[in-house]
């Protein structure tokens, strides 16, 4: 979640560019998709397989992801001993993040890294869906084009997106249309 790229824009702060509150909650990092530095925020999610948003998270970029998806595997709501299980990037992992998350009743599937043995899981056809649901995000509902300059209108627009798509799941299971189009929502 980008709010700034230049350091000049940063330093300016207090003007009409970002407020102090902005500026002092987020912090600089690197967006490896985009190959360059920013100054904002990391959002993390995790959704249900028809795009369902079910935890969100906005941070800043130097927390460490492991701990944000335990705080958010442990807000999901499910019933009782029902195994969730989470797709992950490379990153997560470790004998103390998967116990931890095995205390939470879930479990972290994820490729297997170049200096690990094995094959792990093909997860090629989920990753297809899982870019799918971040690029309805950024292009349709805009969502690295927020334009917030408060912290409080970050949460606000941030908020409003994912309820949208929420909305637009709902009906289209209602609808009996597949869950993930958006075809008839967008002008």
């Amino acid at each position: 979640m980008e709010c700034a790229r230049s350091r000049e824009t940063v330093k300016r702060g207090g003007d009409s560019s970002l407020t102090v509150a902005l500026t002092d909650a987020a912090d600089y990092g690197y967006c490896a998709s985009h190959s360059r530095h920013f100054f904002g925020f990391r959002l993390h999610a995790l959704f249900a397989a028809d795009g369902t948003p079910r935890a969100l998270a906005l941070t800043p970029p130097k927390v460490d992801e492991r701990e944000v998806c335990l705080k958010l595997v442990a807000r999901c709501e499910r019933r009782p001993g029902q195994l969730l299980i989470v797709i992950g990037d490379k990153g997560f992992r470790g004998k103390g993040f998967e116990a931890q998350m095995a205390a939470l009743d879930a479990r972290i599937m994820r490729p297997p890294r170049k200096d690990e043995s094995g094959r792990g899981p093909q997860l090629a056809p989920i990753r297809q869906r899982i870019e799918s649901i971040f690029w309805t995000f950024k292009d349709i509902l805009t969502l690295e084009r927020h334009g917030a300059r408060t912290l409080r209108n970050l949460r606000v627009r941030l908020c409003a997106r994912f309820a949208a798509r929420a909305a637009a799941v709902a009906l289209n299971h209602q609808l009996g249309r597949a869950s993930r189009s958006l075809v008839c929502y967008t002008a």
